[in-house]
């Protein structure tokens, strides 16, 4: 997809969103870790405090872009994991201010500069694709939801066009047949969609293949009409109504792939 030309004045909305965005992602996340100090001894895993820092700060984002955020459906109650299409960086800020969970991502992102040490401060959870590694990553994934974090996937193991959605790995839903989790454990299937600024590509949004972070979060910080995304939250199922996690991933897939078409 080819990146619009950015006119002088696309050029001042760059400077003046990205410097808002950044005070408040790093002011909160000097916060948060304040905060942390804190919360970490009283309570553990268990993080009753510092999630709404993290919801807030997504949510400020939209508003900083201008861009309209829509959430339908309701959140689970239950214990478990949500999972959703992957089309952009923008679905981390969507699904962080449409709810407080913690995100799964591959290890390399925690080398990531300033983006890695975000994710760490938020909690989030790093897998590596060792197989050696698949025992400790299961040991992690049970600790943490035992302690009642709500983990956030992207099954589909890379971001997208913002048109389509990948076929679901089932690697990542074993560690939810483990141990008696399965008997506990819910799974909420959740789209999120894109609608383009007006006369832009359809895949406006999307950051996939070999784009550039910089010059994406430039074009998306330079539009002066945004478009908008709508974050579905789908019916949660018990883990232990499948026969095995193929048969999971799959019914995600298909509840997944359902929502965006729809919205298509």
């Amino acid at each position: 997809m080819a990146m619009p030309r950015i006119t002088v004045a696309g050029w001042l909305r760059v400077v003046w969103r990205g410097m808002i965005l950044g005070g408040v992602t790093y002011g909160c996340l000097v916060l948060l870790l304040l905060l942390r100090v804190v919360e970490r001894p009283l309570f553990g895993m268990q993080r009753p405090w510092t999630p709404w820092i993290t919801q807030f700060v997504c949510r400020m984002a939209f508003v900083i872009l201008r861009m309209p955020l829509v959430v339908r459906g309701q959140v689970m109650r239950q214990r478990g994991a949500v999972v959703a299409n992957h089309a952009s960086w923008l679905d981390i800020f969507a699904l962080n201010a449409a709810q407080r969970g913690y995100f799964v991502a591959k290890s390399e992102v925690e080398r990531w500069a300033a983006i890695g040490w975000l994710a760490r401060a938020t909690g989030t959870v790093f897998i590596a694709r060792k197989g050696s590694e698949a025992k400790r990553q299961q040991q992690v994934f049970e600790a943490r939801l035992r302690a009642g974090h709500h983990l956030m996937f992207f099954p589909e193991g890379t971001s997208t066009d913002a048109i389509r959605v990948l076929p679901f790995k089932s690697t990542l839903f074993a560690a939810f047949w483990s141990h008696g989790l399965e008997e506990v454990m819910w799974i909420q299937p959740v789209t999120i969609a894109y609608r383009a600024p007006e006369g832009r590509d359809a895949r406006f949004y999307g950051w996939w293949g070999d784009m550039e972070f910089a010059e994406h979060l430039i074009m998306v910080l330079a539009e002066k009409r945004q478009g908008w995304v709508e974050v579905v939250f789908h019916e949660p199922v018990p883990v232990d109504a499948f026969p095995d996690r193929k048969a999971l991933a799959a019914h995600c897939e298909a509840e997944v792939r359902k929502g965006l078409e729809g919205r298509l």
